[in-house]
């Protein structure tokens, strides 16, 4: 995709609608976000005082349940059937095979735990659950504050700043579409390369921890970047 191309991916899922009017459903979804950022912090608070942290399909479940409450009829479940993503040539896997995907997902980051990056861990997860794309909806809010959580428990941190990361892919998009084609790119050829995506977190990293440097009193000198 290029930078003229579309800047939202719509999936398409065989789903009722439980919100017919489009302005009360733009609200549900707004209070829905804000619900499912705060389940996302409340999981980092309570694997950090735990100090130990294993990621669960239920845990992916939950996050998306925040996202669709009230909205959709398949909140907290996996997708029941096929769908497509229009504006992506990617086509996600049958809904037979997404439960067995998620599980692998998960056991990836717990297997490379202790030997990845929390950027590397964060990029893999917000491609892994686009590609799997096991929802009928909210599968892209999911991936970014899955991925966010992540980063989070791994770096020992409730990251500091805003813009967040989550928020800053919202505020363009283009970017973090081309990443995630990137990285299906090379899956089709058997590989796991998230290297375009963990460029582009480190760089939302950086100005969200700026913006926490800037609010603390400091002063970024813009003549040390030129």
């Amino acid at each position: 995709m290029n930078p003229s191309g579309p800047e939202k991916r719509d999936s398409k899922a065989f789903e009722p609608e439980l919100i017919n009017d489009p302005q009360i459903k733009a609200e549900a979804e707004a209070l829905n976000g804000l619900r499912q950022y705060d389940a996302g912090i409340s999981a980092v608070q309570s694997a950090l005082d735990r100090g130990s942290f294993k990621l669960r399909p239920s845990l992916v479940l939950g996050l998306q349940r925040e996202a669709l409450k009230g909205i959709s009829m398949y909140a907290g479940n996996f997708r029941p059937a096929g769908m497509e993503i229009e504006g992506s040539k990617h086509e996600p896997p049958g809904a037979h095979l997404v439960p067995e995907l998620i599980e692998e997902m998960c056991d990836y980051v717990n297997e490379n735990w202790e030997s990845s990056t929390p950027i590397h861990l964060g990029a893999y997860l917000m491609w892994r659950l686009n590609w799997i794309h096991p929802f009928a909806d909210g599968n892209g809010r999911t991936s970014r504050i899955l991925s966010y959580v992540v980063m989070s428990i791994r770096a020992q941190s409730l990251l500091p700043g805003t813009p967040t990361i989550p928020d800053q892919i919202v505020e363009n998009r283009v970017p973090y579409f081309d990443a995630l084609d990137a990285a299906d790119e090379a899956w089709s050829h058997g590989q796991v390369n998230v290297s375009k995506m963990e460029a582009l977190l480190a760089g939302m990293l950086a100005r969200q921890l700026a913006g926490f440097y800037e609010f603390a009193g400091g002063k970024i000198d813009a003549s040390e970047d030129s």
